[in-house]
């Protein structure tokens, strides 16, 4: 017997424009955000530039991370509505002034096309646009973890406002609908997949349970729960509820 426990439904909206303008908009596949966040930060200087399909002949900081831009409408992570964008992911790279680049075990500074490898899981398709926010750390800043947190803390909030546009969005208007139930088989055998994460500190760490699907605020550390281990369903997983940062 198979009683039906919760449903994720996820909306995917195509992007097929992404220009740099004075606000943030989002309308007919158009998507815009400031060159200027506007933000307070502690940094030497951050970057904003769209990359176009296709056009990755040019050199990055290391890889500190790939954001999907998804958010919630309805419900918590893992049941209800999801909505996210298709097309288009942020980029997020980083240095230190004069300094290290922003990594834990190896580097990935250098030309995007040999740096990046597309269309894998986790990564975007060559096709796709790329929101590329660049953060300079001052010279003299300490490759350690409040520092990781603060730049991706930072990215986030540029981040947000796309995700309040996202939420308003119809959600007649999608391009995809995915629903996603989780059921519960009593009398069968319990199926669990054991996935083991990072979490020892600076880039190396993975955040769980963000407010927004791979989101940052809300969430909490790996590390800071000792690396226990935490039972999530097969929904919470695939709306986001793991934000690695490695």
């Amino acid at each position: 017997m198979m009683s039906k426990q919760s449903t994720l439904k996820i909306k995917a909206f195509h992007v097929e424009d992404v220009t740099l303008a004075d606000t943030y908009n989002y309308k007919d596949k158009h998507l815009s955000l400031p060159i200027n966040s506007h933000l307070d930060h502690d940094f030497e200087k951050v970057t904003i530039s769209i990359i176009q399909p296709y056009e990755h002949n040019l050199e990055i900081n290391t890889i500190m991370d790939v954001i999907p831009i998804s958010t919630k409408v309805l419900g918590d992570i893992g049941q209800g509505i999801t909505h996210t964008l298709t097309g288009v992911y942020v980029l997020m790279t980083g240095k230190i002034l004069n300094g290290e680049q922003m990594h834990e075990f190896g580097s990935s500074d250098g030309r995007l096309s040999e740096q990046m490898i597309f269309g894998k899981n986790g990564t975007p398709e060559k096709s796709d646009y790329l929101i590329h926010i660049d953060l300079i750390a001052k010279q003299g800043a300490i490759l350690e973890r409040p520092l990781c947190l603060d730049m991706f803390a930072y990215v986030d909030q540029v981040i947000q406002p796309i995700r309040q546009l996202l939420k308003m969005v119809n959600g007649r208007l999608a391009d995809e609908v995915h629903d996603f139930q989780n059921y519960h088989s009593t009398g069968k055998p319990k199926v669990a997949m054991v996935k083991q994460v990072a979490g020892q500190g600076a880039m190396y760490d993975n955040l769980l349970f963000p407010n927004e699907p791979s989101g940052f605020v809300g969430g909490i550390s790996i590390i800071d729960i000792n690396n226990m281990p935490i039972l999530l369903s097969a929904n919470e997983y695939r709306d986001g509820a793991i934000r690695a940062m490695v």
